[in-house]
């Protein structure tokens, strides 16, 4: 690894840090002579960027190695839990806000449903939800940022939420409210951008260079890693996956098209096609919850295709079906490694699973297919709020994607 000389000084110090302490992450305990070796920097450099890594309380040492001749050489590692972040990932059911350490260990977890809630502002709502979960901490200083993923479009750079018609959400300049309010660096993404940062920082897949994150839940959106940095579009749009257009004929979707996937695949068409299909006589284990009067959930759904019941089956081969159409355009357009699929319809669901990669390897390009796999998330449930705390890992471990 040989890090560009050229430009600004700060930039290539905080660059520096950035990639040191990547390795630490990674490979530590490490001697800082093996440092500046794998980084090809001067020992001299690798030893300032280090000074500054335990000043910040982000690198501790550790006892000493193995000598090659001379003094053993103290080893320095990740100081994991000396600091934490929090990561808040956002849909149009739910907010979860979750504290971690260094490693993308949840230390404490709380989510909170939006399906009977009202309010004037979202970023007010998110406020006060944070100022209550963060005065369980005495040491709020000791919080590194605040990262928050969404649904829709997101301006990454500018930390504005361009575009979430699920939460009337249009040109919210979140970052500067968040900041303002907490004090507390605050980082905005992409919610799928978010999921595909932790499996490229933290899940199975860390090696692939090419890789295609797909979300399905409330929505449908995609992340695409090409060459191993985010394609991100010309205003940070790039992904809207669900809006893609399967059927000119088809139900007008909220975005204003017609025949958008996202009518096809999501929770909402999931949950109103079951409810319609009972009504109309069908049989199926799920009745005994709207008799009960219980609201019908995504795992309950889940539940009753573990359980084979017949309308579930249907129903999850016909998301299969539309989705599944939506992936080979994928498959053939990027070539991608690996397609993962995650979200809540996803988690735990390798019924799901199995249908998806049958239907893509019978109709994609061969050639697009040999060694190819879509595969779960990495993070089972939890991968909406990793995926949230993974956009300010990446900014504190990572100087590309």
């Amino acid at each position: 690894m040989t890090l560009v000389r050229t430009g600004d000084a700060k930039l290539i110090r905080e660059l520096n840090k950035a990639i040191i302490l990547d390795i630490i992450r990674k490979q530590g305990p490490i001697s800082r002579a093996e440092i500046s070796k794998i980084v090809q920097i001067s020992p001299t450099t690798v030893a300032s960027c280090i000074n500054a890594l335990m000043k910040d309380s982000l690198v501790m040492e550790s006892g000493t190695g193995v000598s090659s001749g001379g003094r053993k050489p103290i080893l320095v590692q990740l100081n994991p839990n000396d600091r934490f972040l929090i990561g808040v990932a956002v849909n149009a059911s739910k907010i979860t806000i979750a504290a971690f350490n260094l490693y993308a260990n949840v230390q404490k977890k709380i989510t909170h449903s939006l399906q009977n809630e009202t309010y004037s502002d979202l970023s007010d709502f998110l406020i006060t939800l944070l100022q209550d979960f963060l005065e369980d901490f005495d040491q709020k200083e000791d919080c590194l940022g605040i990262s928050i993923t969404f649904q829709g479009i997101v301006d990454a750079d500018k930390g504005v939420v361009v575009y979430n018609p699920k939460l009337n959400m249009s040109n919210v300049s979140l970052k500067d409210k968040m900041e303002e309010a907490l004090h507390i660096a605050t980082y905005i993404d992409n919610d799928t951008n978010g999921s595909l940062l932790a499996e490229k920082g933290y899940g199975h897949y860390q090696q692939a260079k090419n890789l295609i994150y797909v979300t399905i839940g409330d929505g449908v959106g995609a992340s695409v890693l090409v060459n191993d940095a985010i394609y991100r579009g010309y205003l940070g749009g790039a992904g809207e996956f669900g809006h893609t257009t399967i059927n000119f004929n088809g139900p007008i979707c909220e975005c204003g098209n017609i025949g958008c996937l996202e009518n096809y695949v999501s929770w909402q068409t999931i949950q109103s096609r079951i409810e319609e299909e009972m009504a109309n006589g069908k049989k199926s284990t799920m009745s005994m919850w709207l008799k009960d009067n219980e609201q019908l959930t995504i795992e309950k759904f889940q539940q009753a295709v573990l359980q084979e019941d017949p309308l579930a089956l249907v129903i999850l081969d016909d998301v299969a079906f539309y989705l599944g159409i939506g992936l080979v355009n994928l498959i053939n357009l990027f070539n991608p490694e690996k397609i993962i699929v995650g979200g809540e319809l996803a988690n735990d669901n390798p019924y799901f699973i199995r249908k998806l990669n049958e239907f893509v390897l019978k109709h994609s390009l061969e050639t697009h297919t040999e060694k190819f796999a879509i595969l779960p998330s990495s993070f089972g449930a939890d991968s909406e709020v990793i995926g949230a705390a993974s956009v300010l890992l990446h900014d504190l471990f990572h100087s590309t994607i």
